[in-house]
């Protein structure tokens, strides 16, 4: 008897806590590896289990895969090293809901329509009021890198995109995060090496990846072959709010009202965007 499958959406969901989980969990590693030591392990260990699970075939990848690997890869070391820098500041669902601004950003670019000029109005009010706010508890230095963060997460988008036209399957997700994994590693050496004194951390750092990168992606994947893109995106704006949750229960972050209101304004702008987007 087959066994019966779980619904898309609730896929969708679980990536979602399974990313922001993930990241507070990388958090509370910063004070012994570093924030760009658990990015470093984070990539390596997932390149490690991706490549093992899905087995590449290397030989027949074309010029232009490989290419659009390297690309993607330097992509994904911005937006993993960036985004962890910033946590060091700024509270987990703070510096989401910024860095969801870069996701945002390019679905207001790739659609191009009046109605969209209000949705990113909203957007910016409430990126906007975190300013006049002096960004609650927050320096803006954290929330320029969670920005810069999220630029580089819509750049992983279209570069995703161009790499998974090239190579079936996941396999290309192994070779970037290689390729990411030896870009940080000039940079999180060092914090790194905490792990050769007191391997326990690897431990963590394993669950960082698997959480963040493995099951997620995995996750995603599955249920992007059985719901339309346009339902995942809605779905994929409660990540600011996931991640406002996942910062209480793991890091007992607080957000304040003004915090609270930029991230509702956020998520109402990218639910929006997508409901009201052409298929």
């Amino acid at each position: 008897m087959r066994r019966p499958e779980l619904p898309a959406p609730l896929l969708v969901l679980m990536s979602i806590a399974s990313v922001q989980f993930g990241s507070a969990v990388a958090r509370t590693l910063f004070d012994d590896l570093g924030a760009a030591g658990v990015t470093l392990l984070r990539l390596a260990v997932s390149a490690v289990i991706i490549a093992i699970v899905t087995r590449p075939a290397l030989r027949a990848w074309s010029g232009a895969a490989w290419r659009a690997a390297a690309v993607l890869g330097v992509v994904m070391a911005g937006m993993n090293l960036i985004f962890y820098l910033a946590l060091r500041t700024v509270p987990l669902g703070l510096a989401v809901t910024v860095e969801f601004l870069g996701p945002l950003l390019l679905s207001l670019v790739q659609t191009r329509r009046v109605l969209d000029l209000l949705w990113a109005a909203l957007a910016a009010a409430g990126v906007l009021l975190l300013g006049l706010a002096g960004g609650g508890n927050a320096p803006l230095s954290g929330l320029m890198l969670a920005f810069v963060a999220g630029l580089c997460w819509a750049g992983y988008i279209v570069f995703s995109a161009k790499l998974g036209g090239l190579v079936p399957g996941t396999g290309g997700l192994a070779v970037s995060l290689a390729v990411a994994a030896v870009l940080v590693l000039p940079f999180g050496a060092g914090g790194a090496s905490a792990v050769l004194d007191r391997p326990v951390l690897l431990v963590g750092a394993t669950a960082v990846a698997l959480l963040s990168s493995v099951v997620s992606y995995g996750l995603e994947i599955n249920a992007l072959r059985r719901i339309p893109t346009r339902v995942f995106g809605i779905l994929m704006s409660l990540e600011p709010a996931a991640a406002a949750i996942a910062g209480l229960l793991v890091l007992h972050q607080r957000l304040g009202v003004v915090e609270i209101v930029a991230l509702v304004a956020v998520t109402a702008a990218s639910a929006g965007v997508t409901l009201t987007s052409r298929a």
